[in-house]
This record gives C-alpha cells, sequence and structure tokens, in this order.
C-alpha cells in the first residue's frame, strides 16, 4: 500500500501542485487560509520505473564502463517487483537529457511510483532544484550518483592528452601534484554538493560504482 488517491482518511496536508484537486478540504483550507490536502490510503500495485544515463560520460571507466553497472542496477531494480507490481522502462530521447527524462517520468507515471535514476547528473542544471522537489514529493525517487572513475586519484602525470567525455574534446595539460590534489578535491566537492541537494530535495540517495550496480542498489536502501 501507498498514500495515494483512495479511500482510507491519513491525514490532512498542505496541497502541493498535482495533488488531486477533488482531495482538497475546504473546511480545513478556510481554517487555516492555506489549500489542506486529504490523504488516503489506498491499496494498488506498485508503479516501478527507472531512468538509466546512456550519455558519453557514462561510457568511462577503469576497466569497465559505470553505464554496464548502471543497467545491473536497474535490473535489480525492475527485478524487486512481484507479479502485482507495474513496470515502466521511460523512453530516452537521444543524446541523453536528464530534464527531459524528468518531464516524461512526470506527465506517465502515477503519484507515488518508485522512480529510480542511475546517471552521473552532468546534464543536471545548477539552479534546478524546484523540479526535482516537485518529483520527490510526486514520487518515492531514489538516486544513484555515478561516482567518477578516478575518484581516488588520477593516474596520470606529466603532460598528457586528456579528452573531454561528453563533448570529446582533446586537449594537451599538465598534471603534477597540486593539479591531482585539485582534481581530487573538486570531484569531492561536486559529489557531497549534489548528494545534499538530491537529499533536500527527499531523494533516497546512493553511489553507483563500475563493479556492482546491484549491490550499489541495496546500499542505497541500507542493505549491506
Amino acid at each position: 500500500m501507498y498514500r495515494g488517491d483512495g479511500y482510507e482518511f491519513v491525514e490532512l496536508r498542505e496541497y502541493v501542485p498535482g495533488d488531486d484537486v477533488r482531495r482538497i478540504d475546504w473546511a480545513a483550507t478556510a481554517r487555516t487560509a492555506q489549500l489542506q490536502t486529504r490523504v488516503v490510503l489506498e491499496d494498488v500495485a506498485l508503479t516501478l520505473s527507472a531512468i538509466v544515463d546512456d550519455s558519453p560520460s557514462m561510457h568511462a571507466g577503469r576497466e569497465r564502463p559505470l553505464l554496464e553497472s548502471a543497467r545491473e542496477a536497474a535490473e535489480a531494480w525492475f527485478g524487486a517487483a512481484d507479479g502485482s507490481d507495474r513496470i515502466v522502462r521511460l523512453p530516452l530521447d537521444q543524446p541523453f537529457k536528464l530534464n527531459g527524462a524528468f518531464e516524461v517520468a512526470a506527465a506517465v507515471l502515477p503519484r507515488g511510483a518508485a522512480l529510480l535514476v542511475v546517471s552521473d547528473f552532468w546534464d543536471l542544471p545548477d539552479d534546478d532544484d524546484e523540479r526535482l522537489i516537485l518529483l520527490g514529493l510526486k514520487f518515492d525517487c531514489t538516486a544513484l550518483f555515478a561516482r567518477d572513475p578516478w575518484y581516488d586519484a588520477l593516474p596520470l602525470g606529466g603532460f598528457v592528452h586528456v579528452r573531454d567525455s561528453e563533448s570529446g574534446a582533446v586537449a594537451r595539460v599538465f598534471l603534477g601534484k597540486r593539479e591531482r590534489e585539485n582534481y581530487a578535491r573538486a570531484v569531492r566537492a561536486r559529489e557531497d554538493a549534489l548528494l545534499e541537494r538530491l537529499a533536500n530535495a527527499n531523494w533516497r540517495t546512493g553511489l553507483l560504482d563500475e563493479d556492482r550496480g546491484g549491490a550499489c542498489l541495496l546500499r542505497a536502501f541500507g542493505v549491506a
């Protein structure tokens, strides 16, 4: 069971965009001077859906692409469904655009659906927290953040050629001790900031490495 549009009354809460207007409690609204929605309990099948980032950066990895691990996590996600659950595999436009996938999810999934997003989130705008919050209110959202394969340390040193995995641009740069330390700090700062944004938007979060997608999904739910 989940909280949705059904028959057994659970509680009142403030209205959020997307709520069924038929569930607005006008008496409570008059008392509080704010729109109030009646939350009820509905016995229905769970809907599971997943968005898997297949952009070029997800093809990076030390021994195998992050995308392989991401697909393993998605299969483990769908493998948890029982016979009464509904599975929705969201189609993605090419090239991958995270906001476009979010718009599709918001349009086709029912309120209360369990949504998994596996991505490195490079396509997520820095100022798009409102969309994350709305999704977090409407769905049970889980994000597996694909950790940079070189999170621990860059393996190269000296003058090297590096390629941007998203654009394909190549540049010759010098990687000394200071540059490697700056890279490590930037990677950690971005990861911490992104996980905080998602958590503040009511998303469950976990980290995806390139080795064990299914195990990473379990860890996001606190299962060793």
